[in-house]
């Protein structure tokens, strides 16, 4: 019945063996590279992926640790701010007082310079009336006054001014 389909078998054991010799030539010089370049492929592939979703995770954590940052910065220059708007407020309220003080004290000044001044005009003035009351003694009178008599007379203007 073998004969009836027409296989030769010394032939096809041939063909077998030249076939399995080929197939594994082809197995250990072509197939089996390829497969192994492809798999090592599919891996730097894999870990690229991999890598990339890390790399996104960290960029999505920093971009939020940013922000948080930034809401910090902002925070603390708003505490910075309002400190110094404070500081100022309370050194514009000693500069003030002091302004005050200052002026106060220039006005005291003032007043005891006043005062001291028109003392020594009120003085000034009060020899001037005696010298002129003594003048004019003399010349109604007629009479040469001695200097104890001026100076009496200077005396007692002098007494009734004040």
């Amino acid at each position: 019945m073998i004969e009836t389909l027409g296989i030769r078998w010394i032939e096809l054991l041939a063909q077998t063996i030249s076939f399995s010799l080929v197939l594994f030539v082809l197995w250990k010089l072509a197939y089996k590279p390829v497969f192994t370049m492809l798999e090592t492929r599919r891996e730097k592939i894999a870990s690229g992926l991999a890598n990339a979703e890390k790399i996104k995770a960290q960029l999505a954590q920093t971009e939020v640790d940013r922000h948080k940052a930034l809401a910090e910065a902002g925070e603390l220059a708003n505490k910075i701010i309002a400190e110094a708007r404070a500081a100022a407020s309370r050194v514009t309220e000693q500069e003030t007082q002091k302004a005050i003080a200052a002026a106060e004290m220039i006005i005291a000044k003032a007043r005891e310079a006043s005062a001291q001044e028109r003392a020594a005009v009120l003085v000034e003035l009060k020899r001037e009336v005696g010298r002129l009351v003594v003048q004019t003694t003399l010349t109604v009178t007629g009479k040469v006054l001695t200097a104890d008599d001026q100076r009496r007379l200077a005396e007692e203007t002098q007494k009734q001014i004040a």
